[in-house]
């Protein structure tokens, strides 16, 4: 089964937002519970996944776990609360952007023969390979409009999207499977009535 499907095992990749696939790391519910940050070794996976991570440190940093499922939590409590309109604590993703802020170097390409602005991330600390998460937080919380972040609208389903259709009428985290799951059970119960 593909892993863009809530019926996978693994990372899911389906909210077209990189913070809320980051949030999406835990989800569905009971015996369904799938949970993808167990070691730091599945945090640096997910980060190479999400296309966070451009080389793979040697040694997944001691306490990335740790910090991944706080900064998790924290992220999800601000997206909620942002779009109640309330405010959520702030204090770790803005202590992991002021500690892991990349360094910023210009460089010659000899490619384009032009300079190019190059970051340069800590990989080899917990809180360098978790600034990018905290970037995609706050440009979520600041630049998106929060009204278009949705929770899939399946049953036992626990996935956040950003919804970026045209109409904005997306229900579903996907299509494949929730989406088709909610149509079958409606035809149904149609059928069962009629």
């Amino acid at each position: 089964m593909s892993s863009n499907t809530p019926d996978a095992t693994g990372p899911l990749f389906v909210a077209d937002n990189c913070a809320l696939d980051f949030i999406n790391t835990a989800y569905g519910e009971g015996a369904r519970h799938c949970e993808c940050f167990v070691d730091d070794d599945s945090v640096v996976a997910w980060l190479k996944q999400a296309g966070l991570l451009p080389q793979v440190p040697e040694m997944a940093p001691e306490g990335l776990l740790a910090l991944a499922l706080e900064m998790r939590a924290a992220g999800k409590a601000m997206v909620r609360a942002a779009k109640a309109g309330r405010k959520a604590d702030a204090d770790l993703v803005n202590r992991v952007l002021k500690l892991g802020n990349p360094t910023r170097e210009l460089q010659w390409d000899g490619e384009t023969a032009s300079f190019k602005v190059v970051k340069r991330r800590d990989t080899t600390s917990a809180i360098g390979l978790l600034e990018p998460v905290a970037e995609a937080m706050v440009d979520l919380l600041t630049g998106e409009r929060l009204d278009l972040v949705r929770q899939c609208e399946g049953e036992d389903c626990t996935l956040l999207f950003h919804d970026l259709t045209k109409s904005h009428r997306r229900r579903w985290c996907s299509m494949a499977v929730c989406g088709n799951r909610m149509k079958v059970a409606a035809f149904r119960s149609r059928k069962k009535a009629g």
